[in-house]
């Protein structure tokens, strides 16, 4: 695809095969119904001249005579965004799940949530992306004017203004994303050191679109969890897979490094504990911190600052490794219902929770799936 038509179609669809054209290469008179099948149109990634961060494109339908918009789904991972641009014939958007940010020029950053419809009339300059710490997904319908849907501009400054500790309290879904389900085994497995169920669920994962950089970040955040020697022996273990898989002729996306350098000293220790605060939902304090601070000041300076500060791993995705992982860790069972808890903090709903127990169940990691299934049912029946 050039970047002409990459220009045209970035904000809502790219072009693709004639509107006459269905799945198989026939064709049906321009009065026939057509159905595209979900998944038979290929997705695209969009490119660094348009979007600061990893962006995906799921094209759904071009403008044609009968129809002058373009439509799309598009997916910004955490802290991912558009360059400002314009429209001519205007743009409609519906966020479909998770936390995004918007804003007109000269006015000031607005959040959007799930549900939440957003009007942007012809040439008022714009952006639009995910929030710091979660993806967004939207549906994009760009109305068209003689071929031409969006005339993009300069990229975002670096130093726009985000609110950091505005509390994530939507729902992102009910239903968890097929990259979503496939960090749930490879966390299960990563603690309990299944090392054949790991191999297995890496290939999967890899195959369901998580990149080599997510599933490296999503083993070495576990360790915080599970210990040093389980993770150490998973990412050999990935090691293993992303050489087979590259031997076989499979390419896997590497991904991408942390976008910003994490702070360092008191800087550190203030943004974990905010981090932690936001997580938890309050200040975490009591007699185990006031017996044991300095364990306290490790995770706010470790766990919550030098890790989930590594922006190359949304919030959501962590938490649902997490959970996994701790569902299936015997005893572990009084912070995995912190980490429930936790995870419906960031964006994820209920009924993803009560998903990821049927995706443990489907892999084999029965035991875990119950007790992930009794730690959210505790949570939820709490007054």
């Amino acid at each position: 695809m050039n970047k002409t038509l990459l220009g045209l179609a970035m904000c809502a669809a790219t072009p693709f095969a004639s509107a006459a054209e269905v799945a198989g290469g026939g064709s049906e008179p321009s009065s026939a119904q057509q159905i595209r099948r979900a998944g038979s149109q290929a997705s695209f990634v969009g490119p660094e001249d348009y979007f600061s961060g990893r962006v995906r494109v799921d094209p759904l339908f071009n403008d044609t005579g009968e129809i002058n918009a373009s439509g799309a789904y598009v997916t910004f991972e955490s802290g991912a965004r558009s360059a400002w641009h314009t429209h001519p014939a205007g743009q409609r958007l519906v966020v479909i799940s998770g936390v995004g940010q918007t804003q007109e020029w000269g006015k000031p950053v607005q959040e959007i949530h799930p549900g939440d419809v957003i009007v942007c009339p012809p040439g008022v300059k714009h952006w639009h992306g995910a929030a710091p710490n979660s993806t967004m997904t939207h549906l994009a319908v760009t109305g068209s004017v003689n071929g031409k849907n969006v005339e993009w501009l300069e990229k975002v400054a670096e130093d726009r203004p985000v609110p950091p500790t505005a509390p994530i309290e939507a729902a992102v879904s009910d239903v968890l994303s097929a990259r979503q389900q496939a960090i749930v085994p490879i966390g299960a497995a990563m603690a309990s050191s299944n090392m054949p169920r790991l191999n297995s669920a890496l290939n999967e994962g890899l195959d369901a679109g998580l990149t080599v950089s997510e599933a490296k970040e999503i083993l070495v955040q576990l360790y915080a969890y599970a210990g040093f020697p389980r993770s150490l022996n998973a990412l050999g273990e990935l090691m293993k897979v992303v050489e087979a898989r590259k031997q076989r002729g499979i390419h896997d996306e590497p991904g991408r490094e942390p976008g910003h350098a994490v702070a360092t000293g008191d800087a550190l220790l203030a943004v974990g504990k905010a981090n932690q605060t936001r997580i938890a939902g309050a200040p975490v304090q009591g007699p185990l911190f006031d017996f044991v601070p300095v364990i306290n000041q490790f995770l706010q300076t470790h766990l919550f600052g030098d890790i989930f500060e590594r922006d190359n791993l949304d919030w959501q995705s962590r938490e649902l490794a997490t959970v996994s992982a701790l569902a299936a860790t015997p005893g572990a069972e009084s912070q995995l219902r912190s980490h429930v808890a936790a995870s419906l903090r960031v964006g994820l709903s209920t009924a993803q929770l009560r998903q990821l127990t049927q995706v443990l169940t489907r892999h084999g990691e029965v035991e875990a799936a119950g007790r992930a299934s009794e730690a959210l049912e505790k949570h939820l029946a709490q007054p």
